[in-house]
């Protein structure tokens, strides 16, 4: 897929992002953008903007999709392999920048991992 338009649907969308440095779910996603566009909409544009690379996905503990900004991602190759923190209390779910390694697993190809922490976040520890 070519770059994505910037629409005005597609820019309420990511300024979401660009509000906070977490992690947002679909759930929340479609609450906020509900007087903007419908929920089918809003299913098009993240799944547009994950095979771009802008954003990554991953499944809460809550098993609802989320979603946050790629780093240096691209539509060929996603650098997402980061474990993710949701924390019980608040809610809060974060990126945590730290490497990890994904094991090689004999006579499969491993296309994507996910590694979800959760506990309190710093906020709630307070």
């Amino acid at each position: 897929m070519g770059i994505i338009r910037k629409t005005k649907s597609v820019e309420s969308l990511l300024h979401i992002f660009e509000q906070s440095n977490d992690a947002v779910s679909v759930k929340e996603l479609v609450e906020r953008l509900r007087n903007e566009m419908n929920k089918t909409t809003v299913y098009r544009i993240l799944e547009r903007l994950v095979d771009e690379g802008t954003l990554h996905p991953f499944i809460g503990k809550d098993g609802l999709k989320w979603y946050a900004m790629c780093k240096g991602c691209s539509s060929y190759h996603h650098l997402d392999s980061h474990p993710h923190f949701q924390c019980r209390v608040c809610g809060k779910t974060e990126c945590l920048n730290m490497d990890v390694s994904i094991p090689s697993v004999p006579n499969h190809k491993v296309d994507s991992a996910e590694l979800l922490i959760t506990g309190q976040c710093e906020d709630c520890l307070s």
